[in-house]
């Protein structure tokens, strides 16, 4: 049995390593204004890519190719920056944020499913348009989402 001054200790040792453990899910860098207008472009791009798909193949493959770069870059940079941060969906994150990833991830197929529509009810360039507002959106109301569920984190941790 336990003294309720040895209880205190295990439950604040507890809350430590919960804190612990939340810590790389709620101690980051603020992202930087533009990273979701980026990525929105950058979906944009992508997508605006399938004007030339059977127009000109090389041109095609050849910005296909830059995106990718342009992706692969970015996710280095993103990884060096946050550190040995979690990337959404992995690891085992507080319940407040795990419940943002679900969120974020059920959109996922929304976002793509609207932009598929306005592709084959309009053409290219307008699903381009889509996944720009749609992808921007969409991350800038994450992130804000994101810090709120961190800020609660740290709260319910202190």
């Amino acid at each position: 049995m336990l003294s309720s001054v040895e209880s205190i200790g295990v439950t604040e040792q507890l809350r430590a390593a919960e804190r612990g453990a939340a810590a790389p899910y709620v101690d980051y860098p603020p992202t930087p204004w533009w990273y979701a207008p980026s990525v929105g472009a950058w979906a944009a791009a992508m997508i605006g890519t399938f004007v030339w798909w059977r127009q000109n193949a090389a041109l095609f493959v050849a910005s296909l190719a830059v995106l990718i770069a342009v992706e692969a870059l970015f996710v280095v940079w993103m990884r060096r920056r946050h550190g040995a941060l979690p990337m959404p969906g992995k690891g085992t994150p507080p319940p407040e944020i795990a419940g943002e990833w679900r969120r974020y991830f059920a959109a996922l197929p929304v976002v793509a499913l609207i932009v598929g529509l306005v592709w084959w009810l309009v053409g290219v360039p307008a699903a381009a348009g889509a996944a720009f507002v749609l992808v921007t959106v969409g991350l800038a109301v994450y992130e804000r989402r994101y810090a709120a569920a961190a800020a609660a984190t740290r709260a319910r941790l202190r």
